[in-house]
């Protein structure tokens, strides 16, 4: 039997306690009494939410409201819109063919940024493309790893890799999204990681560089931002919740 690839992660020094931490957080968020009647609000405002983080990291920082009234009209803003839109659409795809997700992925946060022939087309690298396979086998199975461990895994990669031109960072945090909407621990997408990222940018940007060494050390301190950035997630779902529930 092959070795999962991904079980050393879980060995690392203090990993194991924060992967069973942020499921529990996530776990109590998820028995919020607004998901009962109002799911579909709730996840419409974590969708939302999740873009406006994910534009910010980019380098686009704009008020939330302005973007839901429409009035934000930039090119990266409007692509972490149109990916975070089309998660749900993606995520059968995702395990089945997740290098033709990650090509829409891009096409959807790089229009009118790249040109046509740039989208959904990842750079011409013998190394990226190597490292696009195996990122895509553990994808499809090749790994029994959390969902939470296997979305770190691929954001981070994704991150390092820059596969695509234009705002790959978008495509990276959309295809750890995928990752747990597809795995059936967040199916409804109500899990604003993005959002935890973004609150803890200096964190998310230092421990990112951390991961590309590859080192135990670096691959330690990406864990535990991601782990920590679903904990914020995981607070901003019960934070959307009594918001739904005192307006209604």
């Amino acid at each position: 039997m092959t070795a999962d690839p991904l079980a050393p992660l879980l060995a690392l020094a203090d990993i194991a306690p924060a992967l069973e931490q942020a499921r529990e957080r996530f776990d109590q968020a998820l028995g919020h009494r607004a998901l009962r009647r109002h799911g579909g609000q709730v996840a419409a405002e974590v969708s939302l939410r999740s873009a406006v983080a994910s534009a910010a990291l980019e380098g686009y920082a704009r008020e939330r409201e302005a973007v839901r009234a429409g009035t934000v009209t930039e090119t990266v803003v409007q692509g972490a819109l149109r990916v975070a839109g089309a998660l749900p659409g993606l995520s059968e795809l995702w395990p089945k063919a997740p290098r033709q997700a990650l090509a829409r992925l891009h096409v959807l946060a790089a229009r009118d940024i790249v040109g046509e022939a740039e989208l959904g087309r990842p750079v011409a690298d013998p190394v990226v493309a190597a490292r696009l396979d195996g990122l895509s086998g553990l994808v499809a199975g090749g790994t029994k790893v959390s969902p939470l461990v296997l979305a770190a895994v691929v954001h981070g990669e994704l991150l390092n890799l820059r596969p695509f031109a234009g705002p790959s960072g978008v495509v990276a945090r959309g295809a750890a999204r995928l990752v747990l909407l597809s795995s059936g621990l967040d199916p409804r997408g109500l899990l604003a990681v993005d959002v935890g990222h973004h609150e803890r940018e200096p964190e998310y940007v230092g421990s990112a560089g951390a991961f590309a060494t590859g080192t135990p050390d670096g691959l330690r301190s990406w864990l535990r931002h991601y782990l920590a950035a679903v904990e914020v997630g995981a607070d901003q779902l019960t934070a959307i919740g009594d918001e739904v529930l005192a307006a209604a």
